[in-house]
Formats: C-alpha cells, sequence, structure tokens
C-alpha cells in the first residue's frame, strides 16, 4: 500500500489529487503577492507613526512652554485650527492605533509565511538557481 493510501485509510479521507503545475503556480504567486501586499501596508504604516512621533516630539516642546498655542491639523482633508494641548492627546491615540494595527498586521504577516512556506515544503518548490 502506498504511504499515501495509506495515509488516506488511517485519516478516512480519499487522498486529495495533485494540482497542476499551472494551479501550483498561480497559488504560488497568490500567497507570494499577499505577502507583498502585507509588507507594504506595514512598512507604509511604519512610516506614518514615524511621522506621528515628529510630530509629537515638536509639539512636546510646544506643550511645555505654551499650551494654548495655536496649531493646524488636517482632519479629514480639513485643515482646522486647534490648541497644542488638544491636538498632542489625539496624536498620540492615532499613533497608538496605528502601532496596534501593525502589531496585528504583523502576525498575519508571520501565519501567511508560515501558510507559504509550508506549502512550498509540500509541493517540494525551490527557487530557481542562477547560473
Amino acid at each position: 500500500m502506498s504511504s499515501a493510501a495509506a495515509k488516506a485509510k488511517s485519516t478516512g479521507k480519499a487522498p486529495q489529487p495533485r494540482p497542476s503545475a499551472q494551479e501550483l503556480q498561480q497559488q504560488y504567486n497568490r500567497l507570494q503577492n499577499e505577502l507583498q501586499a502585507l509588507a507594504s501596508k506595514i512598512g507604509e504604516l511604519e512610516q506614518e507613526a514615524e511621522e506621528h512621533n515628529l510630530v509629537l516630539t515638536t509639539l512636546d516642546e510646544a506643550l511645555a512652554e505654551e499650551p494654548d498655542r495655536k496649531c493646524f491639523r488636517l482632519v479629514g482633508g480639513v485643515l482646522v485650527e486647534r490648541t497644542v494641548k488638544d491636538v498632542v492627546p489625539a496624536l498620540n491615540t492615532n499613533k497608538d492605533g496605528i502601532q496596534k494595527v501593525i502589531a496585528n498586521l504583523v502576525e498575519q504577516y508571520k501565519g501567511k509565511d508560515e501558510e507559504f512556506e509550508n506549502f512550498k515544503r509540500e509541493y517540494n518548490i525551490r527557487p530557481a538557481s542562477a547560473s
């Protein structure tokens, strides 16, 4: 009895037919694209969090010296006038939210990367060596 047949008999499931080369290529490309999209979004959000840090560093000085100093903030495409003491807590909240989203996306990336590695291992896929 073949190992696939023995495994199917022990699990009570019929063996899955092997996908065609074209189906494997499509699935490989899909997984790779999903990983790239997640990495891109993580990078984009990390840059946004860094921008929040830079603004907060600048505003912290103003908050200590002049908390009622006016500043401007872009909210939904509209420039609004606020005071430094009003803007700093909102920016901190936004920055914290961005960091939580980044952590969530990193976990998704790790899971997707593990799925991709398992897929490559299952179908014995190796990168082509450059000659």
